[in-house]
């Protein structure tokens, strides 16, 4: 039984040899020459688990060749999904973007892409000095502004701010506190030293207006769609 158990490990880190022979034969510029050594690495220590289950198992022959075929498929998704971990990545963002359409999707190196609520706006979640804080894109406010209570999580006191800015809006005359904020991330974006203020009264949701969005390189609006360019 013990020589059995060994006869179906070697058939099986031959028929591993084999399969990750095939593959890089087959997708020769799916690993970059740094990562192979560390796939391979990963291999050999799946190939060690399995052969730890097998020579400690008391089963028959024929859960033996289930176990075998069982870890050789275990390699053949990994190796599958190591190949096509970008492709897996971007799908992943792809989902992202449709579930969570706050954190939007990265469509390119500098560029980030959301979809319309069914309000028609646009909400997005960016990390604001490591806060996270979801804003409303507002192309007609010229400023970044935030509302009493993110200003709160963002460690400001609302009672002490001098709110000197007068701003025109369609509700009417408002006021504002001038800030800056250290840095604005929204995916692959980011902003240091932006232009803010703090609504003097309460507000439904802080807005990203001009200060963020006038120092991009671009962004636009086509159907549902806002893309930004870093």
């Amino acid at each position: 039984m013990q020589r059995q158990r060994w006869l179906w490990l070697f058939a099986l880190g031959l028929g591993l040899a084999v399969l990750v022979t095939f593959l890089f034969r087959r997708f020769p510029d799916a690993l970059d020459a740094g990562d192979r050594p560390r796939f391979v690495y990963l291999l050999l220590l799946l190939v060690l688990i399995g052969s730890s289950v097998v020579l400690h198992t008391r089963s028959q022959p024929g859960s033996a060749i289930r176990n075998a075929a069982l870890w050789v498929a275990i390699g053949l998704v990994l190796v599958i999904g190591y190949s096509y971990r970008d492709e897996f990545a971007d799908l992943r963002a792809r989902i992202t973007g449709e579930l969570l359409p706050g954190e939007g999707q990265v469509v390119a190196e500098d560029a980030v892409m959301f979809r319309a609520r069914d309000n028609g706006h646009f909400l997005i979640d960016a990390l604001v000095d490591g806060k996270r804080i979801q804003f409303m894109v507002d192309t007609g406010a010229s400023d970044v502004v935030l509302t009493p209570r993110d200003a709160e999580r963002l460690g400001l006191d609302p009672e002490s701010l001098d709110y000197s800015r007068i701003y025109e809006t369609a509700n009417g005359t408002v006021r504002g506190a001038p800030i800056r904020l250290g840095e604005i991330v929204v995916g692959p974006i980011r902003l240091t030293n932006v232009e803010a203020s703090v609504n003097q009264m309460p507000m439904r949701r802080s807005l990203l207006g001009m200060s963020f969005l006038g120092r991009l390189s671009g962004y636009e609006v086509r159907g549902d769609k806002l893309t930004l360019w870093r």
